[in-house]
Formats: structure tokens, sequence, C-alpha cells
């Protein structure tokens, strides 16, 4: 019932930019801060960044700072992370994941998760 689909990954040339969707279906995100994560082959999870529900927190890691931007829409129930500049080393499957939250914070232990969608940089 509660599902975050991510959409918009594919395959670019480093340098070049991609824009993720996470999309919410059975719920409103407006009261879960989101957090975009990512898994390279050999490597565990990683967390990417995060927006607190009202998007007025975000945080990002050190690896992609300066380089990502996260955002989300409320009225279309979505949560973006803009990609520029990307090298090979941000390939990975990146998922989106939601947890609800009692006060406007950042990302602590997630609820939800998608099935992730592959970002694959390689010239």
């Amino acid at each position: 019932q509660l599902q975050l689909v991510e959409s918009g990954g594919g395959l670019v040339q480093p340098g070049g930019s991609l824009r993720l969707s996470c999309a919410a279906s059975g719920f409103t995100l407006d009261y879960y801060a989101i957090g975009w994560f990512r898994q390279a082959p050999g490597k565990e999870r990683e967390a990417v960044s995060c927006i607190s529900s009202s998007g007025g927190k975000t945080n990002y890691a050190d690896s992609v700072k300066g380089r990502f931007t996260i955002s989300r829409d409320a009225a279309k129930n979505t949560v973006y992370l803009q990609m520029n500049s990307l090298k090979p080393e941000d390939t990975a499957v990146y998922y989106c994941a939601a947890e609800q939250t009692s006060w406007d914070r950042l990302c602590w232990g997630m609820d939800y998760w998608g099935k992730g969608t592959l970002v694959t940089v390689s010239s």
C-alpha cells in the first residue's frame, strides 16, 4: 500500500547530470523525512542526502556535497536528487527511503524503502 518508486537512473558520461525522482503512492510525504542512499558493487550502503519533512533542512555526504542537490515538491508528492558533475565512483543503485517524523528533523531510521534505480557513470 505504502510505496516509494524511484526513477531517472540510467547511463551517463562522466561530468554529466541526472535527476532522480522518488514518488510516493498510498501516503503523503508531508510528514516524512526523505533520504537518498546508494550501494555500489562490493560496497556497503551509503547515505547520500536527506531532506526534512518541511524541506528546511538538508544534509549531504562529503563525497557529493557541491554536486548533488536534494529537493521536494509537496504538490507532486515527490522528492528529487539532482546529480551534477557525475563521476564513475557515483555508479550505484540509488534508493529513496522515508521516515515518519514527529518534528522537522533529518534522517535517522528509515521506515519505507523503494526498490532502487541504477545509475551508471561511464565513458
